[in-house]
């Protein structure tokens, strides 16, 4: 069955940097676009970046444009979120998910990783 594996989270101080990892099992990596989502407390779970399915087209919320990065390697099958200049108002759970699309990636997700920015 597909699997999702985010690894990386942690507490960084606002201003720092923070690698997230997804490890993708299960499918056909190559064939699917790759994204990222986020879950404050509280608060409604949202978008944060996507990437084609071979790496040409990626597309960032607003918010996070300029300071995060999202990139894949498809023959390893794992896409990464560098977050840089990290904010308190980054703090949520993130999530790895796969789909079709940079503007449909719902198909599957992973169970999250913690990110907390101490100001």
């Amino acid at each position: 069955q597909v699997q999702l594996v985010e690894s990386g989270g942690g507490l960084v101080q606002a201003g720092g940097s923070l690698r997230l990892s997804c490890a993708a099992s299960g499918l056909t990596f190559s064939n699917f676009a790759m994204g990222w989502f986020r879950q404050a407390p509280g608060k409604e779970r949202e978008f944060v970046a996507a990437i084609s399915r071979l790496g040409y087209s990626v597309k960032y919320a607003d918010s996070v444009k300029g300071r995060f990065t999202i990139s894949r390697d498809n023959a390893k099958k794992m896409v990464y979120l560098q977050m840089n200049s990290t904010k308190p108002e980054d703090t949520a759970l993130y999530y790895c998910a796969a789909g079709g699309s940079v503007t449909d990636v719902n198909d599957y997700w992973g169970q999250g990783t913690q990110v907390t920015v101490s100001s």
